[in-house]
């Protein structure tokens, strides 16, 4: 068996998603999935390719019209990729290992968030690269000044951003952009950008690394239309890069996958623009439900920020005195609710655990009900 394998944990999001299947009546807010359906022009578009015949294979790096349609997408956001410079991949997560796998090398130091989404870790540790960690802030926002200091240290091959942020749901605001330009344009570190959740932003203005053309040929953006569309069983995603990295990316993605899925490349060119009024649609209705969230949390007791973007909330749960596990795994056997613990999320993750509001509103009311009652029995 490949060594590096025995430092790698099975998902902690997985494994506590395992558990809820387990107990009987338990409600699950575990997973990040959208409880909206595919909108309907991508449905439509999928079905034409289909019945067009299109099921074939397609050039490795995706279709040019959705190449096309994601370059234009993107530059409105003032982000400027062309064609060229993009790959669709089968979903973010195959994008995310084609990334790393052709930019690490063993024992080549990535610097990651230490409160991320787990791939980032598994994946570097699986390629037999070192984890260094960079922290948050108490609003769970980016610490430059540790970024900067680590960077100085360290001898750093490559770094993580990920917003808006799975656990965290904070954004990039344009102070801290601005900051970390400045440090990131006087390095040589790769910049690795996980805006998978880029299309839920509550906030008036996105705001990006991406969005620097002087630093644009060390910067490689990830993100897919899982969220954006929900459909994340039909795995398309897409990296951009210049070309220095796109083609090495191009060819892992080559022999990991060949080709992201032919019909819903078609699907979602064919659907895009009209596509994008539903996503909007599912934007307000999550910024409504990320605020009833907050309010019901906060009116506990329980500290917490309220999301700028994404589908989650991170509480913290440390005055309870339990482990992020232990008072999970108790929330789960007494209250029938399932959370997820936040030390799957990393070692700052510790002490807090990630709420998913990617579910009903009558879902959260009810959950959040039972969540009241047990801590008011149990502390």
């Amino acid at each position: 068996m490949n060594e590096n394998l025995k430092n790698v944990e099975v998902s902690g999001i997985r494994k506590f998603f395992d558990k809820v299947t387990k107990v009987e009546g338990a409600i699950s807010l575990t997973l990040g999935q959208p409880d909206f359906t595919v909108p309907i022009p991508i449905k439509e578009g999928i079905i034409k390719a289909l019945n067009e015949n299109k099921t074939t294979y397609t050039p490795n790096n995706g279709i040019p019209e959705l190449r096309e349609k994601i370059s234009e997408y993107l530059s409105i956001v003032n982000i400027h990729y062309n064609k060229e410079e993009i790959c669709v991949t089968a979903g973010g997560s195959e994008g995310l290992f084609c990334i790393f796998t052709a930019i690490l090398n063993k024992g080549d130091k990535i610097l990651i968030p230490s409160i991320a989404y787990p791939s980032y870790e598994a994946i570097s540790k699986i390629l037999g690269a070192e984890v260094i960690y960079y922290n948050l802030k108490e609003d769970l926002s980016i610490d430059i000044e540790d970024i900067k200091e680590k960077i100085k240290r360290h001898k750093i091959k490559a770094m993580v951003l990920s917003f808006p942020s799975n656990p965290t749901g904070t954004v990039l605001s344009k102070k801290d952009l601005k900051e970390l330009h400045d440090i990131l344009k006087q390095s040589s570190t790769i910049i690795i950008s996980d805006e998978i959740y880029s299309s839920i932003n509550f906030e008036d203005n996105y705001y990006s690394i991406s969005q620097y053309e002087d630093i644009l040929d060390r910067v490689i953006l990830i993100s897919g239309f899982s969220k954006m569309f929900s459909m994340t069983g039909l795995r398309i995603g897409y990296v951009c890069a210049k070309e220095k990295y796109i083609k090495e990316i191009t060819k892992v993605h080559q022999y990991n996958a060949s080709s992201a899925p032919s019909i819903v490349q078609w699907g979602v060119y064919e659907g895009f623009e009209e596509g994008m009024e539903y996503t909007k649609i599912m934007r307000d209705e999550f910024k409504e439900r990320s605020e009833y969230v907050y309010n019901r949390l906060i009116s506990m007791g329980i500290e917490t920020n309220l999301p700028k973007g994404a589908f989650y909330i991170f509480p913290s749960i440390k005055k309870y005195g339990l482990s992020s596990e232990d008072f999970c795994l108790r929330l789960l056997e007494e209250a029938k609710v399932a959370l997820v613990p936040g030390s799957a999320f990393g070692p700052l993750g510790e002490g807090y655990a990630r709420v998913s509001f990617s579910y009903s509103m009558e879902t959260l009311k009810r959950s959040l009900d039972l969540i009241e009652v047990w801590l008011k029995d149990n502390f």
